[in-house]
């Protein structure tokens, strides 16, 4: 599936969420991430984010698709990350 994620975190916390979201996902914005992602992946993930986040004040957005080829991406503006990777 693809997922595009959004945090709103707590700042003792945002570091360790950064860190975990880097793990499973490209980084696009701050506090924004993309990219494709297992069912088991996904699970284990939010399990995680779930462990980090205070669910009193924190935040976690999702927004899911089967496909990225469903979803059509438009930047405006200085792209903050690309996705090209080079080796």
């Amino acid at each position: 599936m693809y997922v595009i994620l959004v945090y709103d975190i707590g700042e003792k916390r945002v570091g360790k969420m950064l860190k975990l979201c880097r793990k499973y996902l490209n980084w696009i914005q701050n506090s924004v991430f993309e990219g494709e992602i297992t069912e088991v992946k996904w699970k284990e993930m939010r399990s995680r984010a779930k462990d980090i986040m205070s669910e009193e004040e924190d935040s976690l957005i999702i927004f899911k698709n089967k496909d990225k080829r469903w979803l059509d991406k438009e930047i405006v503006g200085q792209e903050r990350n690309s996705l090209d990777n080079f080796l």
